[in-house]
């Protein structure tokens, strides 16, 4: 079962719920550029308004205590409170922040606060971004500012979300801003800097509030076990960890560095050529100590033995798929967290998990997502299995209590608990966010419907 003090949340980023992209002297971030003058996202929309939460958040947070939220994962927008990213603050964006910490703390919904989830600003991507030799210590600026304006306040920090995905998608896939296509060279030296950021992130969080809590919520592909056997579960950790090609997705890239204070070695034999320069003491600085590991997952690639053969399994034709076109496989809610607990013995936070859908309103005013209270169900009954054998998680986070602007597919998916008419910003709790409230409730004990 899942522990007494276990946090119940829900999750969103600033860049996808604010709004308000000049208000109150707010800089540019790669993304108002990106969605403001391509066609990169879908029909061209943009976050400019958003869910205007940035005006909206005592509603929001009114919403979340009627669902019964114990904890509320948001970010801050560093050129929000540092319009050019590093120098000058901005008064009234942290004003903002505090508004709404202190709107959180009277409902007694504890804030997780990620520092950056991919609206880098705009004036340090002129300078070169996460390629530029300072971009760590920028980066290291505004931790510090922000955890000493919060001391007081906030107890668990995150440092960075998924860089894969700003990293890998942003600069060299190209499909997320700043929607780069980079050679291999370029991509990682980016991802060194924003590890050495990260560890200097946590340093500085740490010099401030020695009793803080920080950690790191990174993606990655997730293989599980079919049948469950041995041998499947060995080839799925060596896939998870093991796996090095040129995507840069393996899951061991992006923590191993954190949490073990070395690349992997099969990856760096590989790619050596195109890899900066790596001291000890960087790697020091990245594996400073953590305190939970963010696990943000989805879905997960099934591995089965089959004729003595260990193979990737395909999905079965017509099998379920989520508005994203990913796969609903529930099980890697048992197997992501086991895997990830034993190879890196840190507490476990589900930071990110959930279901985009086709949701609308129906013709009585209401929003009936059964499906996606089928969903989390299934997914939290993997996840409570992994708690009662002894995985320590201490947290789950659906994805998101909103609907909201989901990158370069705009407005189009729609993965929230509460539904957002977009065009009269009227919000709407679905069933699957009273559904949740009962899982609140019952510390997960009913996860029926």
């Amino acid at each position: 079962m899942f522990q007494k003090n276990f946090y119940w949340g829900a999750a969103t980023a600033s860049y996808q719920i604010e709004g308000a992209w000049k208000e109150d002297g707010k800089g540019l971030s790669v993304w108002d550029v990106v969605s403001n003058e391509t066609a990169f996202v879908f029909e061209r929309q943009t976050g400019n308004i958003a869910c205007d939460h940035y005006d909206r958040y005592e509603k929001d947070v009114e919403i979340m205590k009627e669902i019964g939220l114990k904890a509320y994962r948001l970010s801050f927008s560093w050129p929000r409170i540092l319009p050019e990213g590093t120098g000058r603050t901005n008064q009234k964006g942290l004003d903002f922040y505090d508004r709404l910490i202190e709107c959180l703390l009277e409902n007694n919904i504890e804030p997780f606060v990620t520092l950056f989830h991919w609206d880098y600003p705009w004036e340090l991507f002129l300078k070169g971004g996460w390629m530029n030799p300072d971009s760590p210590k920028w980066f290291e600026e505004y931790a510090h500012l922000v955890a000493e304006r919060f001391v007081d306040r906030i107890k668990y920090w995150i440092t960075l979300n998924e860089p894969q995905c700003f990293i890998v998608l942003g600069h060299l896939d190209g499909s997320h801003a700043p929607a780069l296509k980079l050679p291999l060279r370029a991509i990682f030296m980016a991802m060194h800097n924003s590890f050495l950021a990260h560890g200097l992130a946590v340093r500085a969080i740490k010099s401030v509030d020695s009793k803080a809590k920080v950690g790191y919520a990174p993606v990655g592909t997730t293989f599980y076990p079919k049948n469950g056997t041995s041998k499947e579960i060995e080839f799925a950790k060596k896939l998870m960890f093991g796996k090095s090609d040129e995507s840069l997705w393996n899951v061991a890239w992006w923590l191993d560095p954190v949490f073990f204070g070395k690349y992997p070695e099969e990856g760096v034999k590989k790619y050596e050529k195109y890899m900066p320069e790596i001291t000890a003491d960087d790697m020091a600085i990245i594996s400073q100590p953590l305190d939970f590991f963010g696990c943000n997952i989805y879905y997960g690639i099934p591995v089965e033995e089959k004729d003595g053969e260990l193979l990737c399994d395909k999905s079965p034709v017509g099998s379920p798929k989520t508005d994203m076109n990913w796969p609903v496989t529930p099980e890697v809610l048992y197997w992501g967290p086991r895997f990830f607990y034993e190879r890196y013995k840190k507490p476990i936070v589900i930071t990110e998990n959930g279901v985009a859908l086709k949701d609308w309103v129906m013709d009585d005013g209401k929003v009936h997502d059964t499906a996606r209270i089928d969903f989390l169900s299934r997914y939290l009954k993997n996840l409570r299995k992994a708690a009662a054998e002894g995985v320590e998680i201490d947290g789950y986070f659906v994805w998101s209590i909103m609907d909201n602007f989901e990158w370069a597919h705009g407005y189009e998916k729609r993965f929230g608990l509460v539904y957002i008419d977009y065009e009269s910003q009227n919000r709407i709790i679905k069933d699957s966010g009273y559904w949740y409230k009962k899982v609140i409730e019952t510390n997960g004990k009913d996860l029926s419907y």
